[in-house]
């Protein structure tokens, strides 16, 4: 039997927990509300995509070791190459926001990979931009063919669906996350799709989660969002009154994270209504 472990924590702030066996088929499919009492005035529920509906860190690392492999005449180890992009990488989005590049990446992905990959090389000392361009070819070719869909997370968007109205906010280039929806074949499923490329607003912006508001016409507190960034996803719905879910999943490293580590919640900050492992775990017990 597989045993998964769910966290919670109950309205007045004590951390709680549920062990739940394998579950059978889940008819319908609502929001469990033995977990979050609260979770039963939910009427709309809003994703992230990446690394919550899928796989973006595992894709991108074997996009980028590939990438770095296919292309040896720079002299460098897979490895080597791995670390520079990983302090390119921390340093170009650090600072992207508030400089010219930001609106060349809300419209393409391509310009501020080949950038980004250009500035790795330069760490190394190799200066050469057509070799920029191909590695990041490289890198996103084999990026969108590695990305696929976490196990479980079409049965619960479909299931889901069928109850709730749904709804995406993920940020990134305009171009790659539709590319990325269509590639997993979810757009269907999502009515409602903010991607930060096409509005020039990203989470955790308070106006991206205002307009996720209007386009259901539903006040924050019958709004749900699940993510996998408390930075980006979580601290900002709490604090525009929306219900949370945290995903916490292993996978969810990025080369350039200093721990190794999927994210932890910082310590005093307010705990989102529920953590999760498993999109599974957001669902009743059918009866």
């Amino acid at each position: 039997m597989n045993i998964t472990q769910t966290v919670f924590f109950d309205p007045r702030g004590h951390a709680a927990s549920l062990l739940n066996s394998q579950r059978r088929p889940l008819i319908p499919a609502i929001l469990n509300p033995m977990l979050v009492p609260q979770f039963a005035d939910v009427k709309a529920i809003y994703f992230d995509l990446d690394d919550t509906l899928c796989t973006y860190w595992d894709a991108a690392k074997a996009g980028l070791r590939k990438a770095f492999e296919d292309h040896p005449e720079h002299g460098q180890t897979p490895e080597r190459l791995l670390q520079e992009w990983a302090v390119a990488f921390t340093g170009f989005v650090e600072t992207i926001g508030k400089t010219h590049w930001y609106d060349k990446y809300c419209e393409s992905g391509e310009i501020t990979r080949v950038e980004l990959m250009r500035r790795m090389l330069e760490r190394v000392n190799i200066f050469d931009d057509e070799l920029a361009y191909r590695i990041s070819h490289t890198y996103h070719v084999e990026r969108q063919a590695a990305l696929e869909l976490f196990p479980e997370a079409l049965d619960v968007i479909q299931q889901l669906s069928s109850v709730y109205t749904l709804g995406l906010i993920t940020n990134g280039p305009a171009d790659i996350q539709r590319q990325e929806i269509q590639k997993l074949n979810i757009g269907n499923y999502f009515p409602h799709i903010f991607i930060e490329g096409e509005h020039k607003i990203g989470k955790p912006d308070e106006r991206i989660f205002r307009m996720a508001e209007a386009a259901v016409s539903l006040p924050p507190e019958n709004l749900l969002f699940v993510g996998n960034s408390y930075k980006h996803d979580i601290k900002p719905a709490q604090t525009y009154g929306w219900k949370t879910a945290w995903i916490r999943r292993d996978s969810d490293v990025a080369p350039s994270s200093r721990t190794g580590k999927p994210e932890e919640l910082p310590e005093g900050a307010t705990p989102p209504d529920l953590i999760i492992f498993n999109l599974q775990e957001l669902l009743s017990e059918s009866v």
